[in-house]
């Protein structure tokens, strides 16, 4: 017996239906084993062109979650109505227009001025918008000089809202081992802080979250190795050299996201 070809699709949603189908957990392995999957964007790499070459009704079912909310969406729905025997509206948006349907009270402009001007989702005080129009700089050949950086030329620590006091500890603590006061320096307070060490641009936004820097946004400027700076940063601020046999994985914590590029690079293995 020929297995049953399924089809996923989301429109205008929060992808809550794709967690729905993804909750049934291992079962999937019995879903796929009696049906296979030839269309879910979210979990698989396939373009809309490959479901145009597909046969029409040549999908049996077709779960299609989401509401119309543009021209794609519209364009969609009628595509995969024509490929499928079934069509599915899965989930509150695709039945209703749920939450997105509440876009109804206002037209595309008012929509768009609220979206990108009003209530943006990061800051946005050059009011940029989405261009409909580009220039390829490579293809152009406007490259900047050799050697050029578009990075953040200062530390986390620069960006960080937090006060720097004495630094000076006599003990190394996890965060759950303070009595955070949310105000003072990570490093004052005995955790470790990749901030000093880490090149910003971020914001500093794990500390205004109230969590130490990790290290994510690699080398700070004229840092070659984040981990050796950061353990000689510290060295200068520890008052009793047995304080650093209270960290509890070097590695991890100087090196989590810059191993590779470092002095050490890796582990030698003898055979």
């Amino acid at each position: 017996m020929d297995k049953l070809k399924l089809a996923f699709y989301w429109a205008a949603s929060c992808g809550g239906c794709e967690i729905a189908v993804l909750d049934i957990n291992e079962k999937i392995l019995d879903v796929v084993a009696k049906a296979d999957i030839v269309f879910w964007p979210v979990a698989m790499d396939i373009k809309y062109k490959d479901v145009e070459k597909m046969p029409d009704k040549g999908i049996d079912v077709c779960f299609f979650n989401g509401a119309i909310r543009n021209s794609e969406n519209e364009e969609m729905a009628k595509l995969l109505r024509r490929k499928s025997k079934v069509l599915v509206a899965f989930g509150s948006c695709a039945c209703d227009g749920d939450v997105v349907g509440l876009g109804n009270l206002w037209n595309r402009e008012k929509i768009f001025e609220r979206v990108y001007f009003e209530t943006p989702s990061t800051k946005n005080s050059m009011n940029v918008t989405p261009q409909v129009r580009y220039q390829e700089a490579i293809l152009s050949g406007k490259l900047p000089p050799k050697g050029s950086s578009f990075l953040f030329n200062k530390a986390v620590c620069d960006e960080c809202p937090r006060e720097k006091k004495d630094r000076k500890i006599s003990s190394i603590k996890r965060i759950y081992e303070i009595n955070d006061d949310f105000k003072t320096c990570f490093i004052d307070q005995g955790v470790i802080c990749m901030g000093p060490a880490t090149r910003g641009g971020c914001g500093a936004q794990c500390l205004n979250a109230n969590i130490p820097c990790t290290g994510c946004g690699g080398p700070a400027p004229r840092v070659s190795d984040q981990g050796a700076a950061m353990i000689s940063a510290l060295a200068s601020i520890i008052t009793d050299e047995k304080v650093i046999d209270q960290i509890v994985d070097p590695i991890g914590t100087f090196y989590k996201y810059s191993l590779a590029r470092s002095i050490l690079r890796r582990r030698v293995m003898h055979e």
